[in-house]
C-alpha cells in the first residue's frame, strides 16, 4: 500500500544561507483570509483585536507579532498568520482557510534589501519600507506579499505552486550579491 506523507511547500529546498543572507521556511499554524463584510470593517477590527490582540491594519501595513500577525491583503481584507481565526468573527467577516495555499519564507540578514532589490519593482529600503509595512507586489514574475518583520528581515508569501521558483529566484539573487562581496 502507498503511504502518503504531507510535505511543506519548501520541503527539501530550505533552509539556505548564502553570504550574510539566509532564507528559511516559516510554518504558521494557520493562514486565514479575513474579509470584512460590507460596512462592517470597524466591527470586524474590534472583534479581531479582542480575539487575537490586533486590529485590522491600514492599507500596506501589518499588525501583531511573530506569533499572530494580520497582513493587509486588499480592501477590507487581511491574511491572519498564526492562529486559526476566532469564530466570533463569523458574523462580521468571511473566513477562508488558506493554510495549504501559500509558501511562507523569511529572508534575513545584512544584504536582504539588496537581494530583494534585484527582484522586486518597489523600494524596500528601511527609510521608506519600515517594520510593519507590507506590499502586494511582484517578485520576478510571481505575485507575492512582502512584509518587513525586522530591521533586516522580510516575510514573503507566494502561492504554494510557486515555492520552487520563489526559492530559486531568491537563491540566485543571494548568490549574485555574495559574488560581489
Amino acid at each position: 500500500m502507498v503511504e502518503l506523507r504531507a510535505k511543506t511547500p519548501c520541503e527539501g529546498l530550505l533552509p539556505l544561507s548564502v553570504g550574510e543572507v539566509s532564507l528559511t521556511e516559516e510554518l504558521p499554524v494557520s493562514l486565514s483570509m479575513v474579509t470584512a463584510r460590507a460596512g462592517r470593517v470597524e466591527a470586524c477590527s474590534d472583534l479581531l483585536k479582542s480575539a487575537h490582540g490586533m486590529a485590522m491594519p491600514k492599507p500596506n501595513r501589518a499588525t501583531g507579532t511573530t506569533e499572530a500577525r494580520a497582513v493587509w491583503f486588499g480592501r477590507d481584507q487581511v491574511m491572519l498568520v498564526g492562529p486559526a481565526p476566532s469564530w466570533s468573527l463569523k458574523n462580521e467577516a468571511t473566513l477562508v482557510d488558506q493554510s495549504d495555499a501559500w509558501a511562507v519564507v523569511k529572508l534575513e540578514g545584512a544584504g536582504a534589501e539588496e537581494v530583494l532589490a534585484r527582484l522586486v519593482p518597489i523600494d524596500l529600503r528601511g527609510a521608506t519600507f519600515k517594520r510593519g509595512h507590507t506590499a502586494r507586489t511582484m517578485l520576478g514574475h510571481m505575485t507575492v506579499s512582502i512584509t518587513r518583520v525586522g530591521e533586516q528581515a522580510f516575510q514573503i508569501m507566494a502561492f504554494r505552486s510557486m515555492a520552487k521558483t520563489l526559492v530559486h529566484d531568491l537563491q540566485r539573487a543571494m548568490e549574485s550579491l555574495a559574488a560581489r562581496g
